[in-house]
């Protein structure tokens, strides 16, 4: 399944934003900080990590289930489906 850029623009946006969070609590550890004012920072940046993950699995189940169309579930990769969503746990 093949996802556009258009239809995850904002899931890009988001792993950016992180990805600029992951920056500054790099910077933070280097230049040595405490325990508290790195790990509420790095929480933050793994929570949206995850939400992107699941937000593309969630776009990637749209999709299976509108290619199935009307043959139903019946074509749709279930156990793929799973060990992607899997993957994120």
């Amino acid at each position: 399944m093949e996802l556009e850029p258009t239809e995850i623009k904002a899931i890009i946006t988001r792993m950016k934003r992180a990805n600029g969070h992951l920056a500054s609590v790099i910077r933070i550890l280097e230049e040595g900080s405490d325990c508290e004012s790195v790990l509420t920072p790095l929480a933050a940046v793994n929570k949206a990590l995850s939400r992107a993950g699941y937000a593309i699995v969630a776009t990637g189940l749209q999709h299976c289930l509108e290619d199935a169309g009307d043959e139903g579930l019946d074509n749709v990769d279930v156990k793929k489906m799973e060990k992607l969503f899997l993957a994120l746990a």
